[in-house]
């Protein structure tokens, strides 16, 4: 029964993921809802066009850390 459990838990949790966006890093593809290796992408977005900027974002935040560390 536990593994019953497990599973419905799991599956919970999947379905929220369904509902945002990733960018896939290594393919350079917007993703809706988990489709590939955790490591291979950056997320969640809330929208595609937000996924589609991952790159730029992540350059944004180095920016805004390094500047932070350098204070």
């Amino acid at each position: 029964m536990a593994e019953h459990d497990d599973h419905t838990q799991d599956h919970a949790h999947h379905d929220g993921d369904a509902a945002h966006w990733w960018y896939n890093h290594k393919t350079g593809e917007v993703e809706h809802g988990p489709q590939s290796l955790g490591s291979d992408r950056d997320g969640p977005y809330a929208t595609e066009a937000d996924a589609r900027r991952a790159p730029e974002i992540a350059r944004e935040r180095a920016r805004a850390w390094a500047a932070d560390e350098e204070e």
